[in-house]
């Protein structure tokens, strides 16, 4: 068996067509009918009025904080297990990043932890629907309304999940997508904003754009402090494409999850991401925990043996409370998360590409469940 990566992003669509036509074309840089495009497209494909093309998901976080006037001192809620952007993010503007733990189930930011967290100085929640399962909404919603904060989507991991039955993206004030290489759908480098506000659109066009006028000519005069974020036309083009099959890619990782379960059922010391009846899990990375009493080695040492059988494997997120960078920003790292050090401490990712297919995966269980028993069979002797 060849080399299985973590993840590959896959290309059965127009990608090629599409690339060629807009290097012929002649607009590569960030104008271009596919700019337009994409934003038109998904943004319907979500549901709402309004898509704001940029060049990575942590950006387009920045872009959304700066849109809700997000400034030095204020607080931002965020969950304390998650990849490092969505800290530093809210950094870039001077703000304070409040972690809260994960709940036990689906791994995401537990809304029952939230209030506590909360002052005076508070103005955002950020809820980040953790490996592809949607974060519970509705609580997070009715704090945010309840104390006057705004909501702020982070579904970089989530394209094309559901939260009871309405489009992940489409269920705050302001989200976010990543259009990473090994995301469901992928432009390379790239992200996107969607709102059904037109004023935060406008805001997010404003400042993503350098702060030139939305309307009227290029005269050079810059009002205001803005980013070089657009999106090129040559990413646009590729992204375009591959949204047009983001509902194929979904069905593909779900496929594969139920194949993984399936495969890796009747070995002990396995815990998959559970999927909740109100929600849609699209599993972008095949996420599992590992019980090292019950498996019988840690999740280092079963990822360091994978590696040998030409399988490769990640970590999972190493929970904010443990960033150094953090701590001498000034964030406050005191109490405990006891959830997001366990999941840091014992989750590891199986190979995630969409077409993967059943050998690939049926091997990768095999050699699994054969370091399972090679592992128990000498403990025995």
């Amino acid at each position: 068996m060849d080399f299985i990566p973590v993840c590959e992003p896959t290309f059965s669509g127009n990608e090629r067509k599409y690339l060629l036509d807009a290097f012929d074309s002649g607009w590569i840089s960030s104008t271009g009918e596919y700019v337009k495009k994409l934003e038109n497209y998904f943004s319907s494909y979500c549901g709402l009025d309004f898509g704001i093309t940029v060049s990575n998901g942590t950006v387009a976080l920045h872009t959304a904080l700066v849109a809700l006037d997000i400034r030095k001192g204020d607080e931002v809620i965020i969950p304390n297990f998650n990849g490092i952007y969505g800290a530093f993010a809210i950094c870039y503007q001077g703000a304070i990043p409040v972690f809260v733990d994960a709940e036990p189930e689906t791994w995401n930011i537990d809304p029952e932890k939230i209030e506590e967290k909360i002052t005076n100085r508070t103005k955002a929640i950020i809820a980040v629907h953790i490996y592809g399962h949607p974060c519970d909404m509705d609580p997070i919603i009715s704090i945010a309304k309840k104390h006057n904060l705004k909501v702020v989507e982070d579904a970089a991991e989530a394209h094309g999940g559901d939260y009871r039955g309405k489009k992940c993206g489409s269920l705050a004030d302001i989200s976010i997508f990543s259009f990473f290489a090994n995301k469901l759908a992928t432009s390379g480098e790239g992200g996107i904003i969607l709102t059904n506000n037109s004023q935060l659109a406008d805001k997010c066009r404003y400042y993503k754009n350098l702060c030139f006028p939305l309307n009227g000519s290029r005269n050079f005069i810059h009002e205001d402090i803005g980013y070089n974020y657009r999106m090129s036309n040559i990413a646009a083009a590729i992204g375009l494409a591959q949204l047009e099959k983001l509902d194929e890619n979904v069905e593909l990782r779900r496929n594969n999850n139920k194949l993984y379960q399936e495969f890796l059922k009747d070995i002990p010391g396995i815990t998959f991401q559970p999927e909740k009846e109100w929600a849609k899990n699209v599993y972008w990375m095949n996420a599992i925990i590992i019980n090292k009493d019950e498996f019988g080695i840690d999740r280092n040492s079963l990822m360091q043996k994978l590696n040998k059988f030409g399988i490769q494997t990640r970590y999972f997120f190493v929970g904010m409370n443990r960033q150094p960078s953090l701590k001498k920003y000034g964030c406050n790292h005191d109490g405990k998360f006891p959830i997001s050090d366990w999941l840091s401490d014992n989750g590891l990712y199986l190979p995630s590409t969409s077409n993967l297919g059943q050998r690939k995966i049926k091997y990768i269980c095999d050699s699994i469940a054969s370091i399972h028993k090679l592992i128990n069979k000498s403990k025995l002797i």
